[in-house]
């Protein structure tokens, strides 16, 4: 079978599972209808569309098209929730995030299942673009570079635009919050690269005088095939990992905080996840489809969305929210490594 089929096979089987949590029961007539009076799930007299005991709905549809239905709706909640969750996550991530923390989530995906469901099609986008990668090398990583150089330019390109204004007297402040959005994106791109992070799997020598991170390092050197493929068969299973690990990181920018909790903190980790996982997704889609530069491009949005998201959710001012960025960005490339070494670990000695 191929890639592409392993990852359709995939989907649906997924999807699938979860249609079976909530299957349909009882006998149908000739046009695909049940006209019980009782829930056939628990047995309690109907009053309304549904049961007010159990929730499942009073007709229950045995038709194709009502398999179809919840085949569609199993997978995306295509009857509003997904819809009213996503443009929220681009958008205004910190109001989703409040919105759920504050008990208003019946409009709403709930977080773990965002998150469950963007990795499910990660590893499905993956297996059938993995050829594409393998032929591409590292060419992200390239792409990512010449990203930063790029960015590093159009800010001295606004910047001499602004000096233009200010000496005409003109108003210079929305290019000053240009200019700071791409330098916040570039200093959190450039801090992760002093920090060897990306050199770490460049075939470098790199020590981190960590012996387990080391170990996980010299794992992927000696054989990179083998350590991808564990990462990807490890990495699926072990995904939700990554939410305790960053749970931790976020509550020591609220130490000994009353008014946020670790809920509040997984709530937010949780959902900003979701957002990462979503980035990896469109560019391995545009990688496959010849345009890797867009990776490139989307690495620089993860820092200012994790600025947005903090502001919000957190009701912090501009500056609050702005240090807690970058120690965020920090602490995000520390729990990928961390995660890293625990999916090494599952490899053996």
């Amino acid at each position: 079978m191929s890639d592409i089929s392993e990852s359709l096979a995939e989907i649906g089987q997924g999807a699938l599972s979860g249609n079976a949590a909530e299957p349909s029961a009882g006998s149908g007539g000739a046009d695909g209808h049940t006209h019980e009076t009782k829930c056939l799930n628990c047995g309690t007299e109907l009053i309304g569309s549904h049961c007010h005991t159990c929730g499942q709905a009073a007709h229950v549809h045995r038709t194709l098209g009502a398999f179809l239905h919840d085949l569609l709706h199993g997978v995306l909640h295509f009857e509003g929730k997904f819809w009213r969750t996503l443009p929220l996550l681009l958008w205004r991530p910190g109001k989703l995030t409040r919105e759920y923390i504050d008990g208003r989530r019946a409009s709403y995906l709930s977080p773990i299942a965002l998150f469950l469901f963007f990795v499910f099609i990660m590893f499905a986008v993956f297996h059938a673009t993995e050829s594409e990668e393998k032929s591409t090398g590292g060419g992200n990583l390239i792409e990512i570079n010449r990203s930063v150089d790029g960015v590093e330019a159009e800010i001295d390109d606004l910047k001499a635009k602004r000096a233009t204004l200010s000496a005409k007297g003109a108003s210079t402040a929305e290019l000053d919050k240009q200019i700071a959005e791409k330098q916040q994106a570039v200093d959190a791109v450039r801090a992760l690269q002093k920090n060897g992070l990306g050199e770490a799997f460049s075939g470098k020598n790199v020590s981190s005088d960590i012996p387990q991170v080391d170990k996980a390092v010299k794992k992927f050197r000696e054989n990179p095939d083998l350590a991808l493929y564990k990462l990807q068969t490890y990495a699926y299973k072990f995904s939700w990992v990554l939410i305790p690990i960053s749970v931790p990181f976020l509550w020591l920018l609220f130490p000994f905080s009353r008014r946020f909790h670790l809920y509040d903190h997984t709530v937010f980790v949780t959902y900003s996840l979701s957002f990462a996982t979503l980035l990896v997704i469109v560019s391995m889609l545009a990688g496959a489809a010849g345009a890797a530069w867009v990776g490139g491009v989307l690495f620089f949005v993860p820092p200012i969305h994790m600025y947005r998201q903090l502001r919000e959710a957190y009701a912090l001012s501009r500056f609050g929210a702005w240090w807690r960025t970058w120690f965020l960005v920090a602490f995000a490339g520390t729990a990928l490594l961390l995660f890293f070494m625990v999916i090494m670990a599952q490899t053996g000695s």
